[in-house]
């Protein structure tokens, strides 16, 4: 089982933001942006491109409503998605608030946020996700 399987299943605590009976969605513990969410299938699979086409499809259609609650939660001028998955084995969507393309560089310091902080922004994406 995967670090990010058992956050889903709520053995290991996380800031969550959206999630369905497929999906869910937190907070990057490690964001480049306040905001930066991670979009996980619940069922365990290494690689994004392993998913079936409906799960794929699904899966983008989620993280799309994920993306809007965080653009209300986190004013931006958009929200990036990248699919990179080789850090975690396990298929996911990072979905990051922009001001500039810069936001999407995975090599710009990460941020260092309370525990307060980080509930704080992910109420506001479960508010702006119903």
């Amino acid at each position: 089982m995967t670090i990010f399987s058992k956050i889903a299943a709520g053995e290991i605590p996380s800031y969550k933001c959206a999630e369905s009976d497929k999906f869910y969605a937190f907070l990057d513990i490690n964001p480049l942006v306040k905001g930066h969410t991670l979009v996980i299938p619940r069922r365990e699979v290494d690689y994004f491109f392993d998913l079936d086409d409906d799960e794929i499809a699904e899966m983008q259609v989620f993280a799309k409503r994920v993306a809007q609650a965080i653009k209300k939660a986190c004013p931006c001028v958009k929200v990036g998605q990248a699919v990179l998955g080789l850090e975690v084995p396990h298929a996911h969507i990072h979905l990051i608030p922009m001001q500039s393309e810069r936001d999407m560089l995975f090599s710009n310091e990460k941020l260092k946020l309370s525990g307060e902080e980080m509930e704080q922004i992910a109420a506001r994406i479960r508010e702006e996700f119903k």
